[in-house]
């Protein structure tokens, strides 16, 4: 195995933690008086945590050179869909037992879950189109405009956890900092960008 298989190997494990630890957790009965909220909680946290390290990889490239986390990337992301998609199924099969009308109402008056289902439907089209072929299928400038969505799903889902925690802000605030950073950092390296571009005009 060489070591980009070992490295992905390792961020697959690591990925699959949480939920192995939830797990053992759940076989304990130790998630809490409320097994639902606490597992839908913590599946809408950890799709943040995972579309914010997807998000990181250009970051980390460009300021420290480490081109090869470039490989990883696709891992990442599709980790970030697994949990939105862990998180919507608690939502829909336990809390609601499958009660479309009710979900239709919860939507409707409900923002924040609105919020939420449209930052995972932007990140259908980014899992779908995450292969090699798609890439080629795409080409790579459509392909790089058609997964900046992440960006807008990751708006949708600090705005869906902010408005959720009605009290105690600190954790939207986190991942609001942190968003607002990887904003700010790729607004720099646009502009850089278009600033040197001219100059290495002949």
């Amino acid at each position: 195995m060489n070591d980009v298989n070992f490295n992905k190997t390792l961020v697959w494990i690591n990925g699959l933690v949480p939920l192995a630890i939830i797990g053992w957790d759940a076989v304990n009965k130790r998630l809490g008086a409320n097994p639902v909220e606490y597992f839908l909680r913590t599946m809408g946290v950890l799709t943040l945590v995972f579309v914010m390290l997807t998000l990181l990889v250009t970051p980390l490239r460009k300021v420290f050179g480490w081109n090869q986390l470039i490989k990883y990337r696709r891992v990442l992301g599709l980790f970030a869909f697994f949990y939105g998609v862990m998180h919507l199924s608690t939502y829909l099969v336990f809390d609601r037992n499958l009660d479309l009308p009710g979900v239709v109402n919860d939507v409707i008056e409900r923002p924040f879950i609105a919020l939420g289902m449209a930052g995972l439907t932007m990140m259908v089209p980014l899992a779908a189109t995450s292969t090699n072929k798609m890439i080629k299928r795409l080409g790579g400038k459509r392909w790089q405009r058609l997964h900046r969505l992440i960006y807008l799903t990751a708006i949708a889902g600090v705005f869906h956890f902010w408005l959720i925690v009605k009290s105690d802000l600190f954790y939207p605030m986190v991942f609001a900092g942190i968003l607002s950073v990887l904003f700010a950092a790729r607004v720099i390296y646009f502009l850089r960008s278009k600033l040197r571009a001219p100059a290495e005009k002949p």
